[in-house]
Parts: structure tokens; sequence; C-alpha cells
């Protein structure tokens, strides 16, 4: 196996397609794989679809990705599974009246989609939907706007790494906490790689999402202890290491299908992905046969 690496390191269609066009044309490439925005998923499933080139997306978690390109799987989450569950957990709790803040993009809008309908189908009220631009860093106006409405809780979904960091750091320095208004978000804002420098930031913070470090199972404690003999113990792996491990897992499961073997088609690699079932450190995962989406618990 020859892994040829490209970096698209913010939201940047244009970019991903035209890295992913050099790497289907030039290097004549088998597999796409990996993409952690959304934004550049749907761009790359554009080149895959016209290449005939299978895409197995290890984070990307917009709901409407596989759709868009019958060469593409995905084995990372979609938001609306780890999102809609927070929402009527929220309910559960009381918190009845409820504000959002999401980052402006594919992924942000899924967010705020499924949790908004989640607390409204459950009779809550939200009282403001409030969308932050990528890269944002002062986030003072929106805790202004958050004081003033004075809700129950406040859900917010920003793209691991800085922008998580920054929000709760924005709500401590404008004592949000001392308000009395709940923070709920996904577990984005509080993923294993960032959470030991985020610390006591993310204190009193609800999140929800689909993998966790401490997760106790006997598959996990194994990828757990092989990432710490490989990159050592300053690094936890997070959801963006497990997605990569399984992508790879459920592709070695799918190139030993019988239906490849001597070789097969980009649609015969596709098919073989259909069903396909294996025991995650996250827990029991699947594809969908019809959707070649992530099915999890």
């Amino acid at each position: 196996v020859e892994l040829l690496r490209r970096d698209v390191p913010v939201s940047a269609p244009d970019m991903a397609r035209r890295l992913a066009l050099d790497l289907v044309e030039n290097e004549r490439v088998d597999l796409l794989t990996g993409l952690h925005f959304s934004s550049n998923a749907y761009a790359v499933a554009a080149v895959a679809t016209q290449a005939k080139v299978p895409t197995v997306i290890m984070n990307a978690a917009s709901s409407g990705i596989t759709a868009r390109s019958p060469y593409t799987v995905r084995v990372s989450f979609t938001i609306a599974q780890v999102t809609l569950p927070l929402a009527r957990w929220a309910l559960k709790e009381g918190l009845r009246e409820v504000c959002t803040v999401t980052a402006d993009y594919a992924s942000g809008v899924d967010a705020e989609t499924a949790f908004v309908s989640g607390i409204t189908a459950g009779g809550g009220n939200v009282g403001a939907m409030l969308r932050v631009p990528l890269a944002t860093q002062d986030y003072t106006a929106y805790m202004l706007r958050l004081r003033e409405l004075k809700p129950q809780a406040v859900f917010f979904f920003l793209p691991s790494g800085q922008m998580p960091a920054g929000f709760l750091r924005a709500w401590r320095d404008r004592g949000m906490a001392d308000t009395g208004i709940r923070l709920l978000s996904t577990g984005d804002a509080t993923d294993d790689h960032y959470l030991q420098n985020i610390g006591e930031l993310a204190e009193g913070l609800v999140t929800s999402h689909h993998y966790s470090y401490a997760h106790e199972s006997p598959e996990n404690r194994r990828f757990v202890a092989a990432f710490e003999t490989e990159y050592g113990s300053h690094l936890r792996p997070g959801y963006f290491a497990v997605a990569a491990h399984d992508a790879f897992a459920a592709l070695d499961l799918a190139m030993a299908s019988p239906s490849m073997r001597g070789g097969g088609s980009p649609e015969k690699l596709i098919d073989a992905f259909r069903g396909l079932k294996l025991e995650s450190p996250r827990g029991p995962i699947e594809i969908d046969a019809y959707t070649r989406d992530i099915v999890q618990t």
C-alpha cells in the first residue's frame, strides 16, 4: 500500500477539488480518503464520480455527502447522529428554552437543524439561532446577545481545533457561567486530542459524541495501547484517529471479500462495503447497504 498525502487545512473546496484531480489524473490513485471539512468532501465527491474512484470519508459529517456520489462511503459519523440525542437529553433535564450558536457551513447548519428539530418536537422553544463565520476569534457580540436573551441553555457546534477553545474562553471571560445558563455541545468541542489543553474551560460543559478515549472496551484498550506505542502518551487518540483506523479496517475487509478475489472494479469495491460490519474501538459499526453511510449505536 502506498499512501500519497495532500493537505487542505481549512474549508477550501476549490483547493480540495484541485488536489483530488491531481491525485486522480496524475498519480492514478485507486482510492481517495481523509476529508475533514464537509465542504471539501462535497467538492471531492464530484471528482470521485467523474473519475469513478472509490472515496472513503474519514471525518466530514454533513448529512448529504454519500448521496452526492455513488463512489463514496462514510466511516465517521453524521452531525444528526450526535446532536439529536443531546436535544432529547436537554428536554429530559428540563431545558426547554434554548439558543444555538453554530459555525456557518454545511455541518454547522446540520447541527442547528438537528438540535432545533429535537427541541421543538419535544415542546421546547428556540430563542435565537446564531451563526458564526469559520475562523471567528472574537465572540463578544455573541456573548452579549446570549446574555440579553438568557435562555436556560446554549447549544454550540464549532469544528474541532481553535474555535471551540476560543468560544469557551470567551464564555468564561464574559462571566457567562455566572448567569446560570447551561452549556451544551457536540463532542467536537471536547475532542480528546485537545481536551487536556482546554482544561478547566470545559468545566460544566455537557457534550455528546460517538467516541471517547476513556471508552472501556477491549477493542478500545488495544487501540489506545497501540496508538501510544506508535506516537507516545503525550497525544491522546480522538475521533479523527478512530475514523482513520476504521477506514483502513473496513477497506481491508472489503478488499478481502469474495467479490474482490483476483481484483475488481471500483463498483465491486463499493459493493463490498455495503452492509459491512466491524467491531470498532468506539463499538459496533456498519456501512448501510443502501446509503453507504455509517450506522452506529
